[in-house]
């Protein structure tokens, strides 16, 4: 019998924390709930308390993934709320530094069809999407645009690309910077107004 305490506080903050760090600094495959557990000097029974079991886990990371991005979007994206240019591109630059930063996660977070996901996962990836239809609308609002759902997926497709490109090293900090003003710059062109 284990002599590790059975509680720890808020043990699921605790253990996404810990998970989120693991993921980062080892890849989905270093991820347990056993290992979870040791790393926070809890039984090894304790993490099933919150999570039944690893894809729970892995749920959870999800979830708060996607909304842990739109809100470091919609912060970023207020920095600049009065200039439409300037408050895409540092929404922009939010999602691939995020993307970059916690790239095992954001793999994790687009894995599956989010018609599979539990239902946890897809009202987060609906609130992840709907701040980027917000952003989007209101840039193609002051460039009598209408077709927001194609634009969101293409602005998010795009950065997804850049982040990944960025995360491999294939560009660097520079040319990533440059590679979303240019995006953002096209998408801006594509609402046939530039600012």
């Amino acid at each position: 019998m284990s002599d590790r305490p059975f509680h720890h506080g808020n043990l699921r903050s605790a253990l996404l924390e810990r998970a989120e760090s693991v993921l980062r600094d080892r890849g989905l495959d270093a991820l347990s709930l056993r290992e979870l557990a040791r790393d926070l000097g809890v039984s090894h029974g304790a993490p099933r308390s919150h999570f039944v079991d690893r894809q729970a886990l892995l749920d959870a990371l999800a979830e708060r993934g996607f909304d842990r991005l739109a809100h470091a979007m919609r912060e970023a994206a207020q920095t600049h709320a009065d200039d439409v240019y300037d408050s895409l591109v540092a929404a922009a630059h939010a999602y691939v530094d995020f993307a970059v930063r916690d790239a095992a996660l954001v793999d994790l977070m687009f894995a599956r069809h989010l018609d599979e996901a539990a239902a946890g996962v897809q009202a987060a990836a609906g609130r992840f999407f709907a701040t980027i239809r917000e952003l989007v609308g209101t840039w193609m609002a002051a460039l009598d645009g209408d077709d927001i759902e194609r634009m969101s997926l293409l602005i998010s497709a795009t950065m997804q690309g850049i982040a990944t490109f960025t995360a491999a090293g294939r560009v660097g900090p520079a040319q990533s910077d440059e590679l979303i003003r240019d995006a953002v710059n096209g998408f801006l062109r594509s609402g046939h107004r530039r600012t």
